[in-house]
């Protein structure tokens, strides 16, 4: 049985009290939200922080405010489960819904935090691993090693970004609020993000994300369609997110992006420009799909052959813009 290492828990007043307590102690102190994917990698050593500091009782960072109209704000401590099921995000931002209710398992869901789903960590079949499994192998570049063995001559880490909602927020162009000992700061949930399977967050270690705010609906129809083994608890092996805003029938705009393809949520920019101006005809969505393909880069450090998850991500691009295409804006 894999056991929690002894952990000094701190208890901040608030998000800023957190962030600063954090920052004092460095890289010994790790922020702990839902925690159902760092008490997994703690057990199996992958972090080995000495102090961690809850945010889970922290009221400020729940509740659902505003409207589809003017926007609506999330706290960060929003239960995965909650947004799935909340009445104005399934209307107004189904995909964001069911990017939500995708992740893991309901127990899971139950507990993991919208906020802790947009940072949680780059996977691979070499890194998430027990200690004794990786140190049998030489570990890796993501942890303890000093070689990627995805891909041994790259001089980077390829652990692949496993976010639900990222891609989707992304497609809505959403942004997050972060605090700090300075105080807060707002960016695009685009910007939260780096191609890097090690550093993969922008945001500094012991910054809070606070909130999510999605923008106003304004008629943006919205999907997110989901390939793994099994139809519960396993993580994307390719995701994909579509936004679309229609005028009588013509696409006026649309982002496509997805999740488990790259080591940052990878945007479809050539697609979403091919796509503008035209109707969502079958050859269309056939010509969309080739285009979004390209950029997906899955390589062999998540389930199934890779080959064939470069093939279905075609395939999970045109479910997504034919779920988006007939739902009725709210």
């Amino acid at each position: 049985m894999l056991r929690l290492p002894r952990l000094r828990y701190l208890r901040p007043s608030s998000a800023a009290d957190a962030a600063a307590q954090t920052a004092d102690l460095g890289g010994r102190a790790m922020l702990v939200a839902g925690g159902t994917d760092l008490f997994p990698k703690l057990k199996r050593r992958q972090f080995e922080p000495d102090t961690l500091v809850g945010l889970g009782h922290l009221a400020e960072l729940r509740g659902v405010r505003g409207d589809p109209t003017t926007g609506v704000e999330l706290g960060a401590l929003v239960t995965l489960a909650e947004a799935a099921a909340h009445p104005m995000l399934r209307a107004a931002y189904p995909g964001y819904a069911e990017a939500a209710g995708q992740v893991s398992s309901p127990p899971l869901r139950n507990a993991g935090t919208i906020g802790g789903n947009l940072c949680v960590d780059t996977r691979c079949n070499y890194y998430d691993m027990t200690y004794e499994w990786r140190r049998a192998i030489g570990f890796c570049m993501k942890k303890d090693g000093d070689v990627c063995l995805v891909a041994p001559g790259s001089p980077r880490c390829w652990a692949i970004s496993s976010s639900d909602t990222a891609p989707m927020v992304i497609a809505l162009g959403a942004t997050v609020v972060l605090a700090g000992p300075e105080g807060e700061r707002e960016l695009p949930a685009a910007a939260l993000y780096r191609d890097d399977g090690i550093e993969y967050l922008t945001k500094r270690p012991w910054e809070v994300v606070t909130s999510l705010r999605l923008p106003p609906a304004g008629g943006i129809r919205s999907a997110y369609v989901k390939l793994r083994r099994r139809g519960s608890i396993d993580f994307p092996i390719a995701g994909v997110a579509a936004a679309l805003r229609m005028d009588r029938g013509i696409v006026a705009e649309a982002r496509i992006v997805m999740s488990g393809v790259g080591s940052h949520p990878v945007a479809a920019s050539a697609a979403d420009a091919f796509l503008v101006g035209k109707r969502l005809e079958p050859d269309v969505v056939a010509a969309v799909a080739e285009l979004a393909a390209k950029p997906a880069k899955p390589l062999d450090n998540a389930d199934l052959n890779h080959f064939w998850r470069k093939r279905m991500v075609r395939v999970l691009v045109e479910e997504a813009l034919r779920q988006a295409a007939v739902r009725t804006p709210d």
